[in-house]
């Protein structure tokens, strides 16, 4: 699917995709999936009984290039590429989702301390009833973390909208010691992978 506009929408609220996407100069358009910000996508974030995380992320990206369809023919929309994507943490093969409050938040740091886990973000391009989907998996090692710094960390930082209770590219990177794969898919979009699938229906990321 060539596109003379060569423009995209993404369906996402999150700052960061969209500072990542302006980084390797894609064009887009939001695709907001409610009317109201405030709103959550109608998705059941919580795993499936034996999902496995990949399975997991895969199915969510699926459901979310779905609804973004959605949105195009309800709106009558010109039709373009929607791209989606989700990032989760797993430890030990056990899904971190986002907190759902400061309690949780600080429990979930306390757990990652001293330790390696693992983010996976799967990104789906969806062009009408097909949507291909590309996964990321980086590994992180956090340095022990006192919990003095846990409690400020909290206080400081808006944490419950972060898988893990946690951003990268915030105070929390002074407890990374290493990372084993993508920056930017540890972010939530993962650059690599994206830049492939663009190209692959058909944006020119260098025309």
């Amino acid at each position: 699917m060539m596109l003379s506009d060569n423009q995209i929408y993404l369906a996402s609220r999150s700052p960061r995709r969209r500072e990542l996407l302006r980084q390797i100069g894609v064009k887009f358009n939001l695709l907001l999936m409610r009317e109201t910000l405030g709103r959550p996508i109608d998705v059941d974030e919580e795993p499936l009984v034996d999902e496995t995380p990949t399975d997991y992320i895969y199915r969510i990206v699926q459901f979310k290039a779905n609804e973004g369809w959605k949105r195009i023919l309800q709106r009558r929309f010109q039709p373009m590429p929607v791209l989606v994507a989700d990032t989760i943490v797993t430890l030990d093969g056990c899904i971190l989702g986002k907190p759902k409050d400061i309690v949780q938040a600080e429990t979930m740091l306390k757990t990652l301390s001293g330790r390696s886990h693992q983010v996976l973000t799967a990104i789906g391009v969806g062009i009408r009833d097909k949507t291909q989907i590309r996964l990321s998996t980086s590994t992180v090692q956090f340095r022990d973390i006192s919990e003095r710094e846990i409690r400020k960390y909290l206080t400081q930082n808006n944490c419950l909208d972060k898988a893990g209770a946690y951003a990268i590219q915030g105070m929390a990177a002074a407890f990374i010691v290493k990372i084993s794969g993508s920056y930017s898919g540890v972010m939530g979009l993962p650059l690599y992978e994206t830049a492939q699938l663009l190209e692959e229906v058909g944006i020119v990321l260098f025309p």
